[in-house]
């Protein structure tokens, strides 16, 4: 650990930093969030610094929130006026105001890692390169960013199209969809402390694959490891709405193109609107949009030409820049929510917005000392100079870039609770109008800051006046403070752009709040505990197919726990009402026919167009719509996008996607599966042949026997390896015999060929389960033996909401055995979450989020 990072501890040396274990961590945290268990798990297992053995050096998320306020501290001092460590503190204190984001909060003050603090990134060619050279150069520099924590996003259109002449063996190119394999591959390959890396792929749709491209995840088994995006112009989109033709080319910008084809646009369009409405992608950015608005690209022939986005979208890129990320809570800026004299201070929001930008310039500097940290350590890795030359060169690149421009990513959080504390309903026009008021002001004081920082710290070095004058994003500043712009003119401006509206999955959870500027997701969620009917004051709702008895209840969003309290409900109670009386309940709060599936679509497409033009940036957001939604309802909301000046839009369609791979309904009968096709079991022969499959239970080790009929899983039995099992640890496959005892009832024993070659025999498979155990293991051979398909057993299995933590790890254990039986490892669930399970995942903001968990693919 070296000086600076022992600084960052308030430590001497690491021996005097405290180490907390995982469940000194989680229940201290639990009682940090007044009893949510899922922020708690989220911050430990995501945020808490810790060590590679997985040793945790902070208690709550108090001691994290001391961690980046020292740090920041510390660049303050570097430059005047500079902001005291407690202040900055009481800022993020509770997660109450200002929250920096994913790597930020990760990274600040972290002496464990060597990582980088952007969020994103973007990489690409200075020129036209279609070589192997060129690709594979792009797969490497994907693959190094991730290693260090970043989302990676690439542009395609630079790949000659499909049958184009290529100078080698293979004589044509084979276009662009190989290659987005390739690299959504990588992406799957890389781990980021326990989770993959996030990868956007986009092509420009004048390009000649990019149907091809459109097409490339409609079925669910290809690309899974990026989001895909096209870049629609201004061009098509006219000729679409006027029905006219539309001329693809290659290379794309080329005013002597090698290929030319003209399409029929609007058929063109009808392709892009089936596949988002069947599967969520492909998203759409309105290129044109993006370039006219940008204020990097007005130094495009400096290095700023942005040519893609970060995986969610709402950060687009040059080659080789990246950015970091912060959240402002606004729901903290209302004054006595929920209530008649509910109000928003606008004096503290305008002074945080300032410090949000303050925080976000120093935390360009302590990104610079992390590039250089990762520069030292490629120097000084033993490798061979031509094996880390490339990564060392990008980090030099993007350490150029953050010098150049000084990106920063100041955003929002909790807009939905914001307009319920204030009254407003999300998505009318009122709600709509506030919204435009609090993004205006927070651009303008952003701005404001950036100037200030530019007269105590320096402009970003390219910084020219004139080049950004005919801005429209510049123009709208200049006329509604005209003295703000001359300010900027005379002094120049911090940063290159400032502004976005990230994806705040985790964040959210931890802020207690929705998410970005979506709607609340769902109000309540039915949960259920088991019970004992025994009991006094028990209400058995549900009765499982074991005969456990299951008590259901609802978990309330936070906030609307706020306004219950505020109108003398009680929570605890009103959880326990059945469905029509809560119903009543919420039809009273601001929270009514304001969920995600309940706002007018077009209108939240609207409400997206409006504040986007007071950010920089972009803004990621997904329009969330009920499965029957018609293929011309997504369309009038893209187009409407585009009319509205929104940048890009995502739209999910419920049931449309899975979280993870889903196949076609629609199967070929599987061989496997014939003997299963009628709803009697077949009749169990005497011996089975059997696999021995090893799995975690906690930290016990397990084995699971897999009886085999045709290949194809029939019964499952498990146990401890410890216990009569223990022999089966060094076993890979026998045979399951089913035998009878003097009482007459069944029994399963187990025989395997030794390394002698002598038959062994293990009597009573069965006798190590306790009841639960033995109950569930029944359940599932029984729908083996019945012929459901594996990949359905697995859905079931995943299913099963289990109080007891041993059996849902035992749970976890038999899933994975399950799973090596089903051909291309998919499982149809249609929000399952793959990595606790439940039934609980939800599209926001470009991302997809585990409302049970905290899992986020983009945060």
């Amino acid at each position: 650990m070296n000086q600076i990072e022992l600084k960052s501890t308030g430590k001497q040396t690491l021996e005097d930093c405290p180490v907390y274990t995982v469940p000194e961590a989680l229940e201290a945290s639990k009682k940090y969030f007044g009893g949510d268990e899922l922020a708690a798990s989220v911050w430990v297992n995501k945020y808490a610094l810790k060590d590679s053995f997985g040793r945790i050096y902070e208690l709550t998320p108090d001691d994290m929130h001391r961690r980046m306020a020292k740090e920041i501290h510390r660049i303050e001092l570097k430059y005047p006026n500079p902001l005291s460590e407690e202040e900055i503190y009481h800022l993020f204190k509770d997660f109450r105001y200002i929250v920096p984001q994913g790597g930020p909060m990760t990274g600040i003050g972290n002496p464990f890692q060597i990582a980088s603090l952007s969020n994103c990134f973007v990489i690409g060619h200075d020129g036209p390169s279609d070589s192997y050279g060129g690709i594979l150069k792009i797969d490497e520099e994907q693959i190094q960013l991730m290693k260090r924590r970043g989302g990676v996003g690439h542009d395609l259109s630079h790949i000659r199209p499909k049958g184009s002449p290529v100078m080698n063996s293979a004589l044509t190119s084979t276009g662009v969809v190989p290659f987005m394999e390739r690299y959504s591959n990588s992406t799957r390959e890389v781990a980021q402390d326990g989770r993959r890396g996030a990868l956007m792929l986009t092509i420009s749709i004048k390009h000649p694959d990019a149907e091809a491209f459109i097409d490339a995840k409609l079925d669910g088994t290809k690309v899974t490891g990026a989001n895909v995006s096209v870049k629609i112009d201004d061009e098509f989109m006219r000729a679409v709405k006027e029905g006219k033709p539309y001329v693809q080319q290659f290379p794309i910008d080329s005013p002597q193109p090698r290929v030319k084809k003209e399409i029929d646009a609007r058929k063109l369009w009808k392709k892009i609107i089936h596949n988002a409405w069947k599967s969520a992608e492909p998203g759409v950015l309105f290129w044109d949009t993006i370039l006219r608005e940008s204020i990097p690209d007005c130094y495009a022939d400096l290095g700023f030409r942005t040519v893609s986005t970060n995986p969610c979208g709402e950060i687009p890129l040059c080659p080789y820049d990246s950015c970091r990320l912060l959240a402002i809570n606004l729901f903290s800026y209302v004054e006595k929510p929920f209530t008649e004299e509910a109000y928003f201070n606008w004096e503290k929001f305008k002074k945080h917005a300032q410090l949000a930008l303050r925080i976000m310039d120093d935390i360009v500097d302590l990104e610079l000392e992390k590039i250089d940290q990762i520069i030292a350590k490629i120097e000084n890795d033993p490798e061979d100079w031509e094996i880390k030359e490339r990564e060392f060169r990008l980090w030099h690149k993007i350490r150029e870039k953050c010098i150049q421009g000084r990106r920063t990513g100041v955003g929002i959080t909790a807009e939905g609770d914001m307009l319920a504390a204030l009254g407003y309903r999300y998505g009318s026009d009122e709600a709509i109008d506030f919204s435009v008021q609090v993004h205006k002001t927070l651009a303008l004081e952003a701005y404001r800051s950036s100037v200030k920082l530019a007269q105590e710290r320096g402009a970003f070095p390219i910084y020219d006046a004139a080049r950004e004058e005919n801005n429209p994003f510049i123009k709208r500043l200049r006329e509604v403070d005209s003295a703000l712009y001359e300010a900027m003119r005379q002094h120049g401006r911090r940063n290159i752009a400032l502004l976005t509206i990230a994806p705040t999955g985790t964040t959210s959870i931890m802020t207690q709040t929705t998410s970005g500027i979506e709607p609340v997701f769902l109000v309540s969620y039915k949960r259920r505990r088991k019970v004992n009917p025994n009991d006094k004051n028990v209400r058995v709702d549900f009765v499982d197919e074991v005969g456990d008895a299951w008590e259901e209840y609802h978990v309330f969003h936070h906030k609307f726990v706020d306004w219950l309290k505020v109108k003398g409900y009680d929570p605890e109670e009103v959880a326990k009402l059945p469905y029509e009386e809560l119903e009543a309940i919420i039809k009273q709060s601001p929270y009514y026919k304001s969920t995600a599936n309940d706002i007018d679509w077009v209108a939240k497409v609207k409400m997206q167009g409006a504040i986007q033009k007071w950010v920089d940036h972009s803004i990621s957001v997904t329009v969330n719509i009920p499965e029957e939604t018609s293929e011309e309802m997504v369309a009038k909301i893209y187009m409407t996008g585009w009319e509205v000046g929104c940048k890009g839009i995502t739209v999910y369609r419920e049931g449309s996607r899975s979280g993870v791979l889903v196949s076609d309904k629609k199967k070929k009968e599987d061989p496997q599966n014939a003997e299963f096709k009628n709803t009697n079991a077949p009749k169990r022969p005497k011996v089975l042949e059997a696999d021995v499959i090893q799995f975690k239970n906690n930290d016990e080790d397990w084995v699971a026997v897999v009886g085999l009929l045709n290949g194809r899983p029939y019964e499952i039995f498990t146990g401890r390896a410890e216990d009569s099992f223990s022999i089966l640890s060094q076993v890979s496959k026998g045979w399951v015999i089913k035998n009878r005892t003097e009482e007459g009832r069944s029994r399963y024993d187990f025989q395997y060929i030794d390394k002698d070659g002598y038959r062994v025999t293990i009597e009573g498979l069965s006798r190590t389960f306790n009841k639960e155990y033995w109950n569930y293991a029944k359940l599932i051979s029984g729908v083996l033996r019945h012929g459901m398909p594996i990949e359905y057993v697995v859905d079931m299995v995943n299913d099963l909401h289990l109080n007891d933590e041993s059996l849902n790890t035992w749970k976890n254990g038999v899933v994975r055995a399950l799973k090596r039986y089903i051909p291309n490892g998919t499982v149809p669930a249609d929000n399952q979450c793959p990595n606790c399970g439940d039934d609980a995942l939800v599209y926001e903001e470009g991302c997809l989020n585990c409302k049970s968990c905290g899992m986020s693919k983009c945060s």
